[in-house]
């Protein structure tokens, strides 16, 4: 049997498109296996995927100061020398990463074991693990056009991003019934990423009443971000995280208001639900989210808000122009050439298994 090791890990969006993937590399006959943190945010969402889990070391990285850079790449040494012991141990065929910095030792270790590895970008500029990572890589798959040239040594493939397959398999009938909307109004969803937004769910709040008038709302805040004190308003149903009921969620709703993460956006445009995307301002990120919402603007799928120009009156006049034109977004997405990049990924995976 063919074995692959994957990792990847931060936050839900270097771990959700690995699973895109498993159906399809266990189909092939692969075993799975996964190499992640003690803590991190993917050893809960693998683990309930009954996946065999890896725990190594590893510092995170940084893009600013902090006197944790100073014993953080001790902390790395000691995940590559981990990964390298569960490489020989386990003898995979090929590793497979979609970044984080858990990834960086584990890529490393599989370089040094002479394992082929598969890199996966979803954002237009690689991240800082996937650049650190690159050298150690036989291919780096990307999502954007724009990406294949931000690769060094023609090491870049442009596959697209891998969409899980139940996603498009979602009940709208079982959306609304998990959500208990009585009234029969359109159906806002509200994604603030996998850890949440602060910010976009104070500017939800604020207007809640107000945005109740016309719309039911499904709001995913993030852990730790539920509001008690909106627990029983009508209309209004919030969830810290979801996972099984997502696929339903997302078909129910008629519009969303959603950060502009690759792998989110890329799931609305197969969903084809009109949107408003939200970027990270470049104040608390590398800029990434701006450049996705503009290539997404660009091509007629989202209207987009700079996260500093964000204000309840201007979102509800956002919110009237998406649902007026709404056609016309389910049109271009209609039109759009990206496809599911989860069999070109495969394909790949299968060219440069050892």
């Amino acid at each position: 049997m063919k074995k692959i090791i994957m990792t990847g890990g931060g936050s839900a969006g270097h771990v959700t498109p690995n699973l895109a993937l498993v159906p399809k590399l266990k189909e092939l006959g692969y075993e799975i296996q996964y190499i992640g943190t003690k803590d991190g945010i993917e050893r809960k969402i693998i683990e309930q995927e009954e996946i065999k889990y890896h725990v190594i070391s590893s510092g995170k990285l940084r893009r600013y100061f902090d006197i944790k850079n100073f014993t953080d790449p001790f902390k790395v040494l000691k995940g590559i020398f981990q990964a390298t012991l569960i490489m020989k141990k386990e003898k995979p065929n090929m590793v497979f990463s979609k970044g984080g910095f858990v990834a960086v030792p584990v890529v490393i270790a599989a370089h040094l074991n002479k394992i082929p590895v598969i890199a996966h970008e979803s954002d237009m500029t690689p991240g800082l693990a996937n650049r650190i990572s690159a050298p150690y890589c036989t291919k780096v798959c990307v999502t954007f056009p724009e990406s294949v040239n931000k690769i060094k040594d023609n090491k870049a493939v442009l596959t697209g991003t891998p969409i899980r397959g139940e996603l498009l398999q979602g009940s709208k009938i079982l959306g609304r019934k998990i959500c208990k909307f009585e009234q029969d109004k359109p159906i806002l969803l509200i994604i603030g990423g996998s850890l949440g937004s602060k910010f976009i769910n104070d500017v939800i709040r604020d207007g809640i009443d107000k945005l109740l008038e016309k719309y039911n709302i499904v709001h995913i805040c993030g852990k730790g971000n539920l509001d008690k004190e909106l627990v029983e308003k009508k209309g209004y149903k919030q969830f810290e995280y979801i996972n099984e009921e997502l696929p339903h969620i997302m078909n129910a709703a008629d519009i969303v208001l959603s950060r502009a993460g690759a792998n989110v956006i890329f799931e609305l445009l197969a969903l084809k639900k009109p949107n408003i995307l939200i970027p990270l301002s470049k104040k608390s990120s590398r800029g990434d989210q701006i450049l996705n919402a503009a290539s997404f603007e660009k091509s007629g799928y989202s209207i987009v808000i700079q996260e500093e120009e964000l204000s309840e009156s201007i979102l509800i006049e956002s919110l009237e122009t998406l649902c007026n034109n709404k056609n016309k977004y389910i049109n271009s997405m209609e039109n759009s050439t990206a496809k599911n990049g989860t069999e070109a990924i495969i394909s790949t995976i299968e060219k440069y298994a050892k």
